[in-house]
């Protein structure tokens, strides 16, 4: 018997009951993926107000990397709750926040002192890596990348790449922001390999500094070092090592944005880690404290220092029981062997994408590092044309019959797996199997 249990058709009736009340009372901009009402949830698996289970590819868009409801971090959290959950830690300190900057700063990679600071959301902890940045180098310019998703503030929505639905009717932007060209193998131009790809893409970036901002004005170049929503790109290691010996050679400091990619999405438990590069600041969120509200920036202590007294804070940043969470997790993550489960796991993942794709002509490309894995959609693979409508009609099919997967991409055309690294091997293989199907019914219409 598999994990996947239907006993309504999706959405059931209490489903949408529910649903039919938020349309009344929520905005309509806050569209739901899953026309389900989540009931329960554990390890990898989701459970609805009508009894149907999933199996959950998205894992919160990659915040469960222990999985749903993971008992080491409830237990953590119950038990700072149960002593106290809030004094703001600039008003009255606590160790939780202390104790996880300490572990964190450990785990960063690159020698030297280094202090991290506690924040809410991704983009929240962005902004503030730009405030540690400006403040250290006393330079304004910010250089990002095409494809980029930092978030939906106001800044971060300007260093973000995709127009529609991040950035279309919300301007005026941010100034100082600059944008250089990331490489994208697979729709590099014919004939030109991945690092050559990436070498023209280093070369751009150093001609921005010609032809577009002065390198002495650009406090910082901030990257993902592998592309989430953008389509989960990963550039070849000489393009990431080039920019940073660019940054070391003008005074700029690197940042690497790794909201989705960090606590062992990769295989590491810092995709920096893969391409043999040391940033000056790091950001975290995400699966760092199991979807608690809770971001972070750790670098440099000499950076993190440069800012004044109390121009970095806020009420609720480092929160007492999202850090008690955020400590669970790291040790969730290091003790229970995750780093190579995401090995593991991402394998057999890889592997059954790979024979998707060798029986859907409309796969054009399997792509990834560890369990951050991707399919892009093609209407051919000559053409590339990107499938935007193919790839909808897949997820909601996959939905419908128990699996959840997730959209990604600049076109809108790819399919992402941010699972949690706890899923069983055959929950695994039974998701693929549910894709396998969604994939056969829509390509035969």
């Amino acid at each position: 018997m598999g994990s996947i249990v239907r006993r309504t058709a999706i959405p059931g009736p209490r489903s949408q009951a529910i649903l039919a009340r938020k349309e009344a009372v929520v905005p309509a901009a806050l569209s739901v993926f899953v026309p389900a009402v989540i009931d329960s949830a554990a390890g990898a698996l989701v459970t609805d107000v009508d009894g149907n289970t999933f199996i959950d590819m998205s894992g919160g868009i990659g915040c469960l990397n222990l999985g749903h409801c993971a008992a080491s971090v409830r237990a953590a959290m119950h038990a700072q709750i149960d002593r106290f959950s809030h004094t703001d830690f600039t008003v009255i300190p606590y160790e939780p926040y202390v104790a996880l900057a300490e572990r964190l700063v450990a785990l960063a990679p690159g020698p030297g002192p280094k202090k991290a600071a506690f924040f809410n959301s991704g983009a929240e902890a962005i902004e503030n890596a730009v405030k540690f940045a400006r403040a250290f180098t006393g330079r304004q310019a910010l250089i990002v990348f095409s494809g980029a998703f930092h978030g939906r503030t106001l800044l971060t929505m300007t260093m973000t790449s995709k127009t529609h639905p991040y950035k279309a009717g919300f301007g005026p932007f941010a100034p100082e922001v600059y944008r250089a060209p990331y490489p994208y193998a697979y729709r590099a131009p014919a004939g030109v390999s991945a690092a050559e790809h990436g070498r023209a893409c280093a070369d751009a970036l150093e001609q921005m500094f010609i032809t577009g901002v002065a390198a002495e004005s650009v406090a910082a170049v901030v990257f993902e070092p592998i592309q989430g929503e953008g389509g989960f790109i990963v550039p070849p290691p000489g393009f990431v090592q080039r920019v940073a010996a660019l940054c070391r050679a003008h005074g700029i400091l690197l940042i690497a944005d790794e909201v989705q990619t960090g606590f062992g999405r990769t295989g590491r438990f810092f995709a920096c880690e893969h391409f043999g590069v040391e940033p000056d600041l790091l950001v975290v969120a995400k699966s760092m404290a199991a979807g608690m509200p809770l971001s972070g920036v750790i670098g440099r202590a000499e950076v993190m220092d440069a800012p004044g007294d109390s121009t970095i804070g806020g009420t609720y940043v480092g929160n007492p029981v999202a850090c008690a969470a955020g400590l669970a997790v790291v040790e969730g993550i290091l003790g229970e062997g995750l780093l190579a489960r995401a090995e593991q796991i991402g394998g057999r993942i890889r592997q059954g994408f790979v024979a998707l794709q060798a029986r859907f002509p409309q796969i054009g490309d399997v792509r990834g590092l560890g369990a951050m894995l991707a399919l892009e959609l093609v209407e051919d693979r000559e053409s590339k044309r990107p499938a935007a409508a193919l790839t909808g009609r897949v997820l909601a099919r996959a939905v419908a019959e128990g699996a959840i997967f997730l959209r990604a991409g600049i076109y809108g055309n790819v399919i992402r797996v941010l699972v949690p690294l706890v899923i069983t091997p055959t929950q695994c293989d039974e998701a693929l199997e549910v894709l396998g199907r969604a994939f056969a019914v829509e390509t035969a219409q």
